[in-house]
């Protein structure tokens, strides 16, 4: 089976703003594509890709080759797969993009051994538009055994795939800590701003003063655009930021270290999500104490 071969059959459970993206890419690049997704609207929409939509879990992974899940947390993740159980095929491939935490994956890869999948652990990194351009970044971890079926799935959805471990569990930790990062880029970005403007200075010079420095990145220059222009359309919402800032929170317990900024972004995220941005982008953290 090649990267671009049709036999390859991949299921996609759960089409949002990542899952549709990866379904349409992979249509694009020659896989047969099944899909479902909780809200049948969303994967029904996606036949005109040449994707085909079921309305349960199980008919969506019938005979699949591979398993991609796409869902908004473990549990949701856990409860798509204990119904897809009627039609799991033993030895097929299951690919856990999800965010789910340290803890959660440990639960999925439990469940995966249980019925004979070959499961790799593989969050990622990027948002809707490297979605839909196929650049998001996979943090791969799991057994030798598929990784060649599995890395022609990342090909065709992702610009790149780390090899974090061949097992389970170090992906999701990595991811947690690349989320701490993004978040308090965010919220830095976001409480620069509200500053400069609270001191009566344009936060517009803000950027024109980071613009080409050390201090510069694209990811600034989109969030802090999106700040200043009020485009707050989500392509990580701040429910998803409220949900990822406390499983980054829950997996540090025990380990002794005090993630102070890790709190400060849960409570920042709370506080815009109580103000009633909770399916605004992340961005609306400009919005926190407006």
């Amino acid at each position: 089976m090649t990267k671009n071969n049709p036999a390859v059959s991949v299921a996609v459970l759960g089409t949002g703003l990542i899952g549709a993206a990866v379904a349409r890419n992979l249509a694009r690049k020659g896989f047969h594509v099944r899909t479902w997704n909780r809200t049948a609207e969303k994967a029904q929409a996606l036949t005109a890709n040449g994707a085909q939509a079921f309305d349960n879990p199980a008919d969506a992974i019938w005979d699949a080759d591979v398993i991609l899940t796409v869902l908004k947390d473990g549990p949701a993740v856990n409860e798509a797969m204990v119904a897809a159980l009627p039609g799991l095929r033993k030895g097929a491939i299951w690919l856990q993009l999800s965010t789910v935490g340290v803890e959660a994956i440990d639960t999925l890869a439990a469940f995966a051994d249980e019925n004979s999948l070959i499961f790799y652990d593989a969050p990622v990194q990027g948002t809707r538009q490297p979605a839909e351009q196929g650049n998001l970044v996979i943090l791969a971890s799991g057994p030798e055994e598929g990784r060649r079926v599995a890395q022609s799935v990342f090909d065709a959805i992702g610009q790149r795939t780390l090899w974090v471990s061949d097992r389970p569990g170090a992906s999701s930790s990595l991811k947690l800590a690349l989320n701490a990062y993004v978040f308090a880029l965010t919220h830095g970005t976001a409480e620069t701003l509200a500053i400069a403007k609270a001191l009566g200075v344009d936060p517009a010079l803000v950027v024109q003063a980071i613009t080409g420095g050390p201090l510069d990145s694209g990811y600034f220059q989109g969030k802090a655009s999106a700040m200043l222009k009020g485009d707050f359309t989500a392509s990580f919402s701040v429910t998803n930021g409220v949900k990822d800032a406390r499983l980054v929170l829950d997996a540090l317990i025990g380990t002794g270290v005090q993630a102070d900024l890790a709190a400060a972004s849960l409570a920042r995220f709370q506080r815009v999500e109580e103000a009633g941005y909770s399916d605004k982008d992340i961005a609306a953290s400009f919005l926190a104490d407006a």
